[in-house]
């Protein structure tokens, strides 16, 4: 297989179809994480031994109040397949987003016993216990994808930009927006948000070498605080929404489409490094859409757009959302 291909998988993701997140609103100027696919799939491929995965983003405004069907996909289809390569990986969430993640795992054959929940309010030091002698003991890499993050506070956001005018970001974000975790519409989702955050904040203080990685799409998950608040602010779609950008930062960054559209290309690219593409091939477009239905039916789970429990993601018609992995599997020979 040829390195180079993992290129072509970070061209196939860095679209937006429904111009609904960060890559729809961008200029050509702006690369957002690009070069962060290779750098991560080699890091995972070469030095994985024991990674954590955080995905789930509760949706408590839609039809039917649920998690979105973003994130959880390509959180278990790269499980899968770091299991199959024989590295030890587990899923983290929350209450909330239990059962929509759990019913994905179960369309890949996942024990479903290798997804922890963190409760909403969880214990204090919960964090000490996950790094200590839970799923976190003894982790290399701790992974995000499609998982919010929270916003900036006027002191972090000048401990991040000293450089920058203070007095600009308090006129976008007053003190009563900042510091909490947002959805893509502006409005607090904490109520509904477990601050599985906190793993990676307080991950140097027990696992100094371990790396991190980010996956999202629209600015506000675990993993933007790498990219530049003033460039991700304005690129958001929705006027009045400079308080989303989340301010923990990740090692690399991969900004894709849909969250499931980077995690998708990074299982790819790591069966590119690995020499091992056949893993790959029982997921087809088929099995994408049985994916999806059964999260909406057992989860339930629904589109993170439109609010529909429907087999869709991010509002994008099935036939749209599965073009980036099918195309993949052509770059790979499937």
């Amino acid at each position: 297989m040829n390195p180079d291909l993992i290129s072509k998988l970070e061209q196939l993701i860095r679209r937006d179809p429904g111009q609904r997140g960060l890559l729809g609103q961008s200029t050509p100027g702006q690369s957002f994480g690009m070069g962060s696919l290779a750098r991560a799939a080699a890091e995972l491929a070469e030095n994985a031994q024991r990674v954590v995965l955080v995905t789930g983003f509760y949706i408590p405004s839609g039809i039917v109040a649920a998690s979105e069907t973003d994130g959880p996909p390509g959180t278990v289809y790269l499980t899968k397949m770091l299991e199959q390569l024989g590295i030890k990986a587990q899923i983290v969430t929350d209450t909330h987003s239990e059962s929509a993640v759990k019913s994905a795992a179960r369309a890949v054959d996942l024990d479903p016993e290798l997804v922890h929940i963190v409760p909403l309010k969880p214990e204090p030091e919960w964090h000490r216990h996950f790094y200590e002698s839970g799923p976190g003991c003894g982790l290399t890499h701790l992974i995000a994808i499609e998982r919010a993050g929270p916003g900036h506070t006027t002191e972090t956001f000048q401990s991040q930009y000293p450089d920058l005018d203070i007095n600009e970001f308090l006129s976008q974000v007053p003190p009563e927006k900042q510091g909490c975790c947002h959805n893509m519409r502006g409005l607090s989702i904490d109520e509904w948000n477990a601050p599985l955050h906190e793993l990676f904040e307080q991950l140097p203080h027990f696992h100094p070498q371990a790396l991190t990685m980010g996956i999202g799409d629209g600015g506000n998950e675990i993993g933007m605080g790498q990219l530049d608040w003033q460039q991700i602010q304005a690129c958001l779609p929705l006027e009045g929404t400079s308080h989303i950008p989340c301010r923990v930062a990740t090692d690399e960054i991969i900004v894709a489409g849909t969250s499931n559209w980077g995690a998708l290309a990074l299982t790819a690219a790591i069966a590119i490094l690995k020499q091992r593409p056949d893993i790959l091939a029982p997921w087809t477009a088929e099995h994408h859409l049985q994916l999806l239905e059964r999260m909406v039916e057992k989860g339930p789970a629904v589109d993170g757009v439109t609010g529909r429990p429907e087999a869709t993601v991010d509002g994008l018609p099935f036939l749209t959302y599965i073009q980036p992995w099918q195309m993949m599997r052509q770059l790979l020979e499937i």
